[in-house]
């Protein structure tokens, strides 16, 4: 098998597969492919709603197309499918889009192709799932008329320090040939280095127990502010006294969202289960991590009542409402939580403001209605819930203009903290 100058097609131009398709598309013929007609025209303006890839950015690909067409990347060689994979509504794996992924390579796939796997699952998938459906829809023999590889993503949305070029890439194969073949593939776009392993397996297990101890630990650290909180510790102080021993790990409490850590460990449970063992320890991680914004929401109605503010009829303003800082990006986050633990008992319409967000989407999915800028009105308690930038750059007294006399700022990211110093703006 010879693919040094195969046609690729990256099949899904989200996070994980523009960066993937502008880096190959340096260096030989690419198809970007999106069922996304609107993402594909914004695509062709050398736009990017996501903001990970700029306009610049887009001019530096040489060989690369996008399309929504099918029949425009069945001459292609290399498959790359970077499909979601959410959980539904009772958190087990939704494999709907892969497998719908799969059936579609399936019905162009020809003898020799190789198909590459970028999506976060559970160990197994690529070989029990993914590769018959491609074999009965197709009717060629795995690992004898096609190839598979795995090649999990480690994107980090808005992180402008760690592009996909400089991010160490594990690299996999059904085969020991194959293997190869997808670890030199990487090689020519990953400055920094690939890691081969030894089976596909291993791979899809490495990826999801990346997020699944990350999950963990930002649940510890959440469960620890619970005790300090009822305490009357100040977390951050213990965790900057804890973290002057060298091999302290520095986690910080925060809502766990997005569609990574939030979702990841619930796949590997799945599996768990399905072999016979319950998942304590995971399970717990992500029971803590969901109840943490209702947790919180009830600690701001006891702040409010202590400072004899009518929490019923308060007026609230929540600040930021993305998953994570400097992103646009919403999906499953966990301000909307925070939201609703705040509607149980205040009756007042609650703004929420996000310079990232688009608010039709948010209006759509969530039925929440941002505002456009924050400044407008005054409020009896104030919720830094994501950490901005933009946020960062807010003055002392801008803060105040945001406040009534009797008000409570809720800083829950550390933003406005002098060092060294417990008080806040």
């Amino acid at each position: 098998m010879n693919f040094n100058k195969s046609k690729i097609a990256v099949i899904g131009l989200g996070y994980v597969g523009l960066p993937l398709a502008i880096e190959f598309g340096k260096k030989r013929r690419v198809i970007g492919f999106d069922l996304n007609k609107k993402r594909i025209n914004e695509l062709k303006k050398n736009k990017d709603y996501n903001f990970e890839i700029s306009k610049k950015e887009f001019k530096l690909y040489k060989n690369l197309v996008f399309t929504n067409k099918i029949q425009e990347i069945k001459n292609c060689k290399i498959f790359i499918a970077t499909i979601p994979t959410p959980i539904n509504y009772k958190n087990q794996p939704d494999l709907n889009l892969l497998k719908k992924c799969c059936e579609m390579i399936g019905s162009i796939i020809k003898k020799g192709d190789l198909v590459i796997f970028e999506s976060t699952v559970y160990p197994g998938v690529t070989e029990e799932i993914c590769s018959p459906i491609i074999e009965k829809k197709s009717g060629l023999k795995f690992n004898k008329d096609f190839f598979c590889g795995y090649s999990p993503e480690r994107v980090n949305p808005g992180d402008k320090n760690h592009h996909i070029s400089n991010i160490k890439k594990v690299t996999s194969g059904s085969t020991p040939e194959t293997s190869k073949i997808v670890d030199q593939l990487y090689k020519k776009i990953i400055k920094v280095g690939t890691y081969n392993v030894s089976s596909i397996k291993v791979a899809e297990a490495a990826k999801v127990i990346e997020n699944t101890q990350r999950d963990l630990n930002i649940a510890l650290i959440n469960e620890l502010y619970i005790i300090f909180d009822k305490l009357n510790i100040d977390t951050k102080s213990v965790l900057d006294a804890a973290s002057t021993k060298w091999n302290f790990l520095s986690f910080k409490p925060g809502f766990v969202g997005g569609h990574c850590i939030g979702v990841d460990p619930y796949y590997l449970a799945y599996k768990s289960l399905k072999v016979g063992h319950n998942p304590n320890i995971i399970l717990s991680g992500r029971k803590i991590n969901n109840e943490m914004p209702f947790y919180v929401a009830k600690k701001l109605k006891k702040n409010m009542k202590e400072k004899k503010i009518d929490y019923v009829n308060a007026k609230v303003l929540i600040m930021g409402f993305a998953f994570k800082e400097n992103c646009p990006d919403f999906r499953n986050t966990k301000v909307a939580d925070l939201v609703n633990g705040i509607k149980k008992y205040n009756k007042s319409k609650i703004d929420i403001y996000d310079p990232w967000i688009n608010k039709k989407d948010v209006k759509k999915i969530y039925g929440f209605d941002l505002i456009r800028k924050p400044f407008k009105k005054k409020y009896d308690l104030v919720v830094f819930a994501v950490a901005h930038d933009e946020f960062k750059k807010f003055t002392k007294n801008q803060i105040k203009d945001l406040v009534k006399k009797d008000h409570i700022i809720y800083d829950f990211k550390n933003l406005f903290r002098y060092k060294n110093s417990d008080k806040y703006f």
